[in-house]
């Protein structure tokens, strides 16, 4: 049986125009879309539609059995339950994200907190943690304010953004995460436009071989 491929994206910046990290997902996107031209492309903007925090009703509901589940417990996990469902479903996840204050946007933040979640992404058998996400390949396109994130730049310490995203989708048993970034764009134009040429080179070869 073949399955449609499905890309799923996550963008959460803030700015609706002129965003490095949209635009490098919107190259992506149609690199991606080239290669699987029978996929499809399920799209949350968590600019345009924010995804609420997390509520003691839901953490509740994380850490209940599923026989135990109330109605009021099931209401208040059914958006992390379908989060899940598309992460999961997903031959390619996509996360544009620039990088505020040294880490991630909030919005973005909402929806790791709903998906990042015990018995359905990740276990735990008293001695290790195992990811249960093992489908889907991810891709973060990145953007950064300033240049010097990336070692041996003066600010690599200060990167909480592109070292965390890594690390959580590898937690969550996602193997392949390539990176783009583009670096310096409110402050070095000639980096920027530069990292945009690199990150172009490096799409070329994402998606060369049907997976």
């Amino acid at each position: 049986m073949t399955h449609t491929p499905l890309l799923v994206r996550i963008d959460s910046s803030a700015r609706l125009q002129d965003s490095t990290s949209r635009q490098l997902a919107d190259e992506v996107e149609q690199a991606w879309r080239q290669a699987h031209p029978s996929g499809t492309v399920l799209r949350r903007d968590l600019a345009l539609q924010a995804l609420p925090h997390l509520e003691d009703a839901t953490i509740q509901g994380f850490y209940t059995a599923p026989d135990a589940m109330t109605s009021a417990l099931r209401e208040a996990t059914a958006l992390s339950d379908t989060l899940i469902d598309e992460l999961k479903s997903a031959h390619t996840l996509l996360i544009s994200a620039p990088i505020y204050n040294f880490s991630i946007p909030s919005a973005l933040k909402a929806w790791i907190d709903q998906v990042v979640r015990i018995g359905y992404t990740f276990s735990f058998d008293g001695h290790q943690f195992t990811g249960l996400v093992t489908r889907p390949r991810a891709v973060l396109a990145l953007a950064y304010g300033a240049e010097g994130y990336q070692d041996p730049g003066r600010l690599m310490a200060m990167d909480h953004l592109r070292p965390y995203l890594t690390q959580l989708l590898g937690f969550l048993g996602i193997g392949q995460i390539d990176v783009l970034s583009v670096e310096g764009t409110s402050t070095q134009p000639e980096t920027a436009q530069a990292d945009r040429a690199s990150a172009r080179q490096q799409m070329l070869a994402l998606f060369s071989r049907q997976d």
